[in-house]
């Protein structure tokens, strides 16, 4: 199967559903591949991405049907429900992981970077790594970041501290109930005042969101910890729709490169068209607990409040680990493990 041509035609029937271009129903796989000329796989696979992010449902013998039609987001509640916890995640024990190519990119970077690893990092991280991550991202999720916007951080902790004092200790943050628990640690540390707002099947309840009294929206679209849900495609638009032009959301993207099946979840930052979203991400989960870096990517227009801010404070991340974990990314050897590491989630899903 051309993996860029179910991707086009998934880009292409998304862009019609949202647009109201089709009724409720979506044709038949076999009518839809005679019109488009791809091949029912393929269009198969497309259909299944759609039904991933929650525009489509399938239903037996009658056809795939669009979720929401009208237009999104729409309003509507939906049942508050009661979840039953999962285990704490052990943290301990690092994921499986290819140790002899790891060494193998220490000991290269030592070798090539040399004096350059005895420089002090810039303030918001090397530019190698920084650049890495943008074309990573954009490669690999379908994100277009420019890497003057991205900042290194050692962890999502203190990314959250960058938060805070960028938008500022008077602001309410609205946070996931139940949430990772470090979210409402750090922010209580912090100083901030934060709101819970109660999980309902697809996300955050409509309820909450329409009620409002908070500044900053802290979300996890993607299997959010401890409920495990992911925020639907019409959910994900009316975060969108909340922050509108003078509210932010925090996008915690912990853990989505692990999305099964296919390609990843869009995130909220992809489909920000207002530059409300700040994107936090780690390595933690796809590398190891121990590798305490991560980055978030900053609107445009807050790169002159994070100077006058934060633009003196020192990178947290050594030099020696920015430079490898940017061989690891730029070599290809960071999204051979992902896939390898997904394929062993599939197999024992």
């Amino acid at each position: 199967m051309n993996k860029k041509k179910y991707l086009l035609l998934y880009r292409t029937l998304k862009e019609k559903i949202i647009t109201g271009q089709y009724d409720k129903k979506l044709p038949s796989k076999r009518t839809l591949a005679d019109r488009t000329g791809y091949s029912v796989i393929t269009v198969e696979k497309a259909y299944q991405m759609l039904i991933d992010e929650g525009y489509l449902c399938s239903r037996e013998r009658s056809g795939y049907f669009i979720t929401k039609p009208d237009s999104f987001p729409l309003p509507g509640e939906k049942n508050i429900v009661s979840f039953p916890p999962l285990e704490e995640p052990a943290m301990d024990k690092a994921p499986e992981f290819e140790y002899d190519l790891w060494f193998k990119t220490v000991r290269k970077v030592i070798s090539d970077r040399r004096e350059q690893l005895l420089l002090k990092s810039p303030n918001k991280g090397c530019a190698v790594l920084r650049n890495a991550i943008a074309a990573y991202l954009l490669r690999y999720r379908g994100m277009v970041a420019n890497p003057k916007q991205i900042i290194i951080g050692s962890g999502s902790e203190q990314l959250y501290e960058t938060v805070v004092k960028l938008l500022g200790r008077d602001k309410i943050f609205g946070i996931e109930n139940p949430s990772y628990r470090q979210i409402e640690a750090v922010y209580t540390a912090e100083g901030v005042t934060i709101k819970k707002l109660p999980m309902a099947e697809d996300g955050i309840s409509d309820n909450a969101l329409s009620e409002g009294g908070f500044d900053v929206l802290h979300v996890t679209p993607f299997r959010s910890y401890p409920t495990g849900v992911t925020a639907s495609a019409a959910k994900r638009y009316q975060y969108i729709k909340w922050a509108k032009a003078s509210h932010y959301i925090v996008e915690d993207d912990f853990n989505s490169e692990f999305f099964l099946p296919g390609n990843p979840i869009e995130s909220l930052y992809s489909i920000d068209q207002k530059e409300r979203v700040i994107y936090i991400n780690t390595f933690s989960k796809s590398l190891s607990p121990s590798m305490r870096m991560g980055y978030l990517i900053l609107p445009g227009h807050l790169l002159s409040r994070y100077e006058e801010v934060l633009g003196n404070f020192s990178c947290t991340v050594p030099v020696l680990d920015q430079y490898i974990l940017a061989e690891f990314i730029e070599s290809g050897n960071f999204e051979r493990h992902l896939n390898r590491m997904r394929r062993k989630m599939n197999q024992t899903k």
